[in-house]
């Protein structure tokens, strides 16, 4: 494994390499590298008397954290797999999670959800409480060497790709994740001195591509909980953030602050979003930031598959493949389909998952000739440029969170006054898309709109709930689907992901 580079031997370099440099901040907490590799090294220890071994899990149920960061790392120095939850989750979705993953160790932050998933998973797993518990988990670890892990090993599973009505947990390894990091860092031109508010969840891979990106140019990582538009403003000031984890209406959200002449935020560096954001932040010209954000990318694939920064002036929306990464559209039988065509994108390289845990008949479909097979259609423009065009199975995009029907379907269908159900995506102002059910009830069955929406509160996240609920007679059908098209006539369905 002379070759090996693992997440946990990016820290130990940096421990020797970095000996004075601020690595973590979250509250009153600050760790140099060399703290924060003896913090992990500790909590490796302990994770292993605890019966953590290569290919276990850890799992985390709370909201931002240095320790999201410190589980992920002790994880790789001991070749087992971490996982944050998303901790927005009801608590039907947290057991789901527990269920499914059968972690060794669970580390938790009191919620009403989590308390109900420790209550049904507490005989499975070791729960440690956040706070003062974690600590003294920590301080336990035994002084001890670890033996090399292989880079190639999955070290971080983040649950996505929820379109057969619940997620599977998609694994990265150390190695697919540097080689992310590596593209990123590029693409955005980071230095030794960035520094990273994360203030979007950890969860989300476009949170934790920026974490581990700045973990592996040695910069800083700033924690908080969960977004707060003036605690943004105050951690940018204080700590002279380089760039956060933000769009548009937690930009307006900034903005609603009122932080001329408050807060300094001249350190953000960051696209440009209007005058009055313009004014008060450096706007970005690297490749990252130049016209556009992004470009286009799936947890699979460690963050981002393409860039918009590789392509200025070109055709495709999406931009270029990361250099660490190869890109073919596709078509059903595995043959590369001509400029211009559209097909499914597929994808190899670097950054690409090892496949979704316990998942063996999803995965054999997804590397079916060879190729990541990313579930969305996409062309190649006569430049050599990709553009996306739509999921090729149905999902709606809230607030920047994927919303998919089936999940939404399923809680619906629960209910003992529903015979039939299904979930579109209409325009939203805000937050580009809303949820609508159109419901068909049982027979002579009674419900509200009002009762379904908690009902379905209960079961799924609360940013999955419908905004709106219609009743019909029928939904209309292909086959044994629900026709969404048709219902997209019917009920003003539109703004979907590519459109």
């Amino acid at each position: 494994m002379i070759h090996s580079l693992t997440l946990s031997d990016v820290l130990a370099e940096h421990a020797r390499s970095r000996p004075r440099r601020t690595a973590v901040v979250d509250g009153d907490i600050r760790l140099t590298y060399p703290q924060l590799d003896a913090r992990v090294s500790r909590l490796a220890g302990a994770l292993a008397a605890r019966g953590v071994t290569p290919g276990e899990r850890v799992l985390w149920l709370g909201q931002n954290s240095h320790a999201v960061l410190e589980l992920l790392l002790a994880c790789s120095r001991l070749g087992a797999v971490f996982c944050p939850a998303n901790w927005r989750q009801s608590a039907d979705e947290l057991r789901f999670v527990v269920e499914d993953l059968t972690p060794r160790v669970v580390v938790w932050e009191p919620s009403e959800a989590t308390a109900a998933t420790r209550e049904a998973g507490a005989a499975t797993a070791a729960w440690v409480r956040a706070g003062e518990e974690y600590e003294g988990l920590l301080a336990s670890g035994p002084e001890r060497e670890f033996e090399p892990v292989a880079d190639t090993e999955p070290v971080l599973a983040l649950y996505t790709a929820a379109f057969g009505g619940r997620p599977a947990a998609a694994l990265l390894s150390s190695a697919a994740l540097v080689a992310h990091s590596t593209s990123l860092l590029v693409v955005r031109q980071m230095e030794p001195d960035f520094t990273f508010l994360n203030s979007g969840p950890l969860f989300h891979v476009g949170t934790m591509m920026f974490c581990l990106a700045t973990l592996q140019i040695g910069g800083v990582n700033v924690f908080m909980p969960a977004f707060d538009a003036e605690e943004v403003c105050r951690l940018v000031d204080a700590e002279r953030v380089t760039q956060a984890f933000l769009f548009g209406p937690m930009i307006d959200a900034v903005l609603a602050v009122r932080p001329q002449g408050k807060y300094d935020l001249s350190s953000l560096r960051f696209v440009s979003h209007s005058a009055e954001w313009d004014a008060l932040i450096t706007v970005d010209d690297s490749p990252w930031c130049r016209s556009k954000m992004g470009g286009y990318g799936q947890t699979e694939v460690g963050g981002m598959l393409t860039f918009l920064g590789l392509a200025p002036g070109a055709a495709g929306l999406a931009g270029r493949p990361s250099p660490l990464t190869q890109v073919r559209i596709l078509g059903p039988d595995g043959t590369e389909l001509p400029v211009g065509e559209v097909g499914e994108i597929c994808a190899r390289g670097k950054a690409l998952f090892s496949g979704y845990f316990a998942r063996p008949a999803v995965n054999a479909e997804k590397f079916a000739y060879g190729w990541h097979h990313t579930g969305d259609l996409g062309r190649r423009e006569p430049d050599g440029t990709l553009t996306f065009i739509g999921p090729r199975l149905r999902m709606i995009k809230s607030g920047g969170e994927n919303v998919y029907p089936a999940e939404v379907e399923r809680a619906l269908r629960s209910h003992p006054a529903v015979a039939d159900a299904a979930v579109i995506g209409v325009p939203d102002e805000r937050w580009h898309q809303a949820v609508k059910a159109v419901v068909v009830l049982d027979g002579g069955a009674r419900a509200t709109a009002e009762e379904l929406i908690g009902h379905v509160k209960g079961l799924v996240a609360a940013y999955k709930k419908p905004r709106e609920v219609v009743f019909a007679d029928a939904i209309p059908k292909r086959g044994h689907t629900p026709d969404y098209d048709a219902l997209d006539r019917a009920y003003g369905g539109g703004n979907y992901p590519g459109a």
